[in-house]
């Protein structure tokens, strides 16, 4: 084989980029390249799987190999909007972090030429199922280490992500924060609930419990999203089961797909779950997919913060390294969190309407920018968005 471009390490460019649409073939390499601490759990092998199991979807699958070695794996799938057929991440509306999944060999490519070649190779592998490559929600530096798609074109994602390192105690974790002003508040949290009989903080561990807890989710957010006039990105009967199926997942010694917590009341309103979390774990990385509150109990307690205190807690404890908030710029999360990470979408046109469709794509990334930047204008939209029906995405 020839040698790599200078400046370049690891494999050479003859590498071999192929599409597959099935999923199992590949499960072995898929596993153990997920493994590696930089790839996003979003592309492990449970949860794409999970995705299609319950959805009629397309999968295209690309997979590079040099030799007998798998470099890189993205986990796609083919959507058509509008007649533009664009190739993305699996299950992407519901991801806060995507990465694909890439061998410590590919990490080493260090050339822009190289990588920008291989940019090229991916859209002639996609060049007859797809307009248009569009990879969302990737940071281009993750953990300290660079993403090796960063020299392909991109723009800014119009959400953020935040994330709050767990150091070796939770004492020093919350020091990062105004510790003396979150303990008071966890005090006050904790005396208004013991006033009316107490709580429990309970994690769902049954299948019976499971079941029973994701479903109360769901009554809670389309509640919650009624109340505020948005559309429940949660309603579509496929993506209710895509999470009771995840729940269902082993993902291993302390690896879970998704794992839901909550508060249980005592006394006064016994029974009752006044808050629920959706939290995901891969090594040592902690995401929070999702949250609800039941606002006819024990409001003033702000049960949901009193709930990731003790979760934040609980991740300190089992030797988690950061817990993540994962994409939406809310003011909780501005509190809890003194990491920003800026995550990019990546658009690589492959036809004529690709290259229109990225151009408009690009129109409304900016436009959605701009809105958020002005909070008066984002509830207008929202308020309109409700009428019109539910989103495609978690992330407009």
């Amino acid at each position: 084989m020839p040698a790599a471009p200078q400046g370049a390490s690891g494999p050479t460019l003859p590498m071999i980029v192929e599409v597959h649409h099935r999923m199992e073939p590949l499960e072995r390499e898929w596993r153990s390249l997920e493994r590696n601490n930089g790839n996003s759990l979003h592309q492990g092998y449970d949860w794409c799987a999970a995705w299609i199991k319950t959805h009629d979807t397309q999968p295209a699958i690309v997979r590079a190999t040099d030799g007998d070695k798998t470099l890189f794996i993205l986990p796609l799938e083919i959507v058509r909007h509008n007649m533009v057929r664009t190739a993305q991440f699996i299950a992407g509306r519901f991801s806060n972090i995507n990465t694909g999944l890439f061998s410590p060999e590919f990490r080493s490519l260090t050339d822009e030429i190289t990588m920008r070649s291989i940019g090229g190779r991916l859209i002639e592998s996609l060049r007859d199922k797809a307009d248009i490559v569009t990879l969302r929600n990737v940071p281009l530096l993750w953990r300290d280490e660079p993403h090796p798609f960063r020299y392909l074109p991109s723009i800014v994602n119009q959400n953020h992500a935040f994330q709050l390192p767990l150091l070796e105690t939770f004492t020093a974790t919350i020091a990062q924060l105004n510790a003396k002003r979150r303990r008071k508040k966890f005090r006050s949290q904790v005396k208004r609930l013991e006033v009316s009989g107490g709580f429990d903080h309970i994690v769902a561990r049954t299948p019976v419990e499971r079941s029973a807890l994701m479903e109360l989710f769901f009554q809670q957010k389309a509640v919650r999203f009624k109340a505020l006039g948005l559309p429940n990105v949660f309603h579509a009967p496929e993506t209710q089961a895509f999470f009771h199926l995840l729940l269902e997942t082993d993902g291993g010694g302390r690896d879970t797909p998704l794992q839901l917590h909550a508060i249980r009341l005592k006394g006064e309103h016994e029974g009752k779950i006044a808050a629920i979390a959706g939290l995901s774990r891969k090594g040592d990385h902690i995401i929070c997919q999702f949250g609800s509150i039941d606002e006819s109990v024990a409001a003033e307690a702000s049960p949901g913060e009193l709930l990731f205190w003790l979760m934040i807690e609980q991740a300190c404890a089992e030797d988690a390294t950061l817990f993540d908030f994962g994409i939406g710029d809310q003011g909780y999360k501005r509190s809890w969190c003194p990491v920003e990470t800026v995550q990019h979408d990546i658009l690589l046109p492959i036809s004529a309407v690709g290259r229109f469709a990225v151009v408009a794509q690009r129109g409304v990334t900016r436009t959605k920018a701009a809105i958020k930047g002005n909070p008066r204008v984002y509830a207008l939209l929202q308020r309109l968005r409700a009428k019109t029906g539910p989103s495609e995405s978690t992330d407009d």
